[in-house]
């Protein structure tokens, strides 16, 4: 699955591609193979979303093939030409004027879904997540919300993401006793050195029959070289020693040992470089052995949890 926060505006986040070179990234993932692209509202305000809605339409990408996937929770800039998040408290984004535009209320849901169909032309998405868990709206106001936007044909799925398991647990046990859309998907962090999602989530996510398509699993580029001056190492100096014995990349190492992992479903790769692009997905061929599986695992330490705020 690609995810396409890489595609906006450098001016949002230095490393992020403008259009152009976006729009052909969109197009070379497709033609190796990919056929799930993972994108949100926030992204580089709302440029992700029309930069991959342009690939599609350029390249007549066939709708029935490909799964695309959106986020809303946070608030979107009202100026276009806004750079950078606009994260702030409530109290603050209210007296912005971002009142109900923010969040999972009943409102910003609707609201929301909508202006992302418009950045992608789309007449719906394949599945609607919501980027993080909102302590400060009711669970039912946001399940049957959710539960609507399905009904109205503006998603075919629902999923979440980043957000602790008893919160997860809670969405989904009111989706399912008041007959309403479940989720099918959970977007959360995980990697070879970060796992602990596997404590509490991913036997939840199994025994609910949710699939697991967690962000960042090469760590951000951590597993992708070797290290030679940071302290953290464990996992990340078995990954190196594997590539350099089987003579092939970190990156294929480290998503061949996500995939090997009975709860992953399908982990969400960004990058970009169309190089980097080609040479993570060769992962998805490589299989690791129960030893080298297990060399990975044993130097892994408990860590403080995040990626959930």
């Amino acid at each position: 699955m690609l995810g396409c926060m890489s595609y906006g505006s450098s001016k949002w986040l230095d490393w992020v591609l403008n259009e152009a070179e976006g729009i052909e990234q969109i197009k070379a993932a497709y033609d190796l193979g990919i056929n799930a692209f993972d994108t949100a509202d926030v992204y580089a305000n709302g440029r992700s979303e029309i930069i991959l809605g342009k690939a599609i339409k350029k390249y007549n990408l066939p709708r029935d093939e490909i799964v695309i996937m959106t986020k809303c929770f946070q608030a979107v800039p009202h100026d276009p030409n806004f750079e950078g998040y606009l994260i702030s408290g409530p109290d603050q984004l209210d007296r912005m004027r971002y009142t109900n535009q923010y969040g999972l209320s009943r409102k910003h849901i609707f609201d929301a879904i909508r202006k992302s169909l418009e950045r992608l032309q789309l007449e719906y998405v394949d599945v609607y997540q919501v980027h993080r868990f909102d302590p400060n709206t009711p669970i039912e106001e946001t399940m049957q919300a959710l539960h609507d936007i399905v009904k109205a044909g503006y998603a075919r799925y629902i999923g979440m993401s980043s957000c602790y398991a008893w919160q997860f647990h809670k969405m989904q046990a009111y989706a399912r006793e008041h007959g309403l859309t479940q989720f099918i998907s959970m977007q959360n962090y995980h990697n070879a050195v970060y796992r602990e999602e596997e404590r509490e989530m991913a036997p939840l996510l199994q025994d609910m029959g949710v699939g697991m398509i967690p962000w960042s699993p090469l760590a951000r580029g951590f597993l992708t070289r070797p290290i030679e001056t940071e302290t953290t190492r464990g996992s990340s100096d078995i990954v190196a020693e594997i590539a350099k014995r089987r003579g092939i990349s970190m990156a294929q190492v480290a998503l061949a040992w996500s995939l090997s992992k009975p709860f992953m479903t399908a982990p969400i790769v960004g990058t970009t470089s169309l190089e980097k692009l080609k040479d993570i997905v060769g992962g998805v061929h490589i299989k690791l052995t129960e030893e080298e599986i297990k060399s990975i695992d044993e130097p892994y330490k408990p860590k403080p949890v995040i990626g959930h705020h």
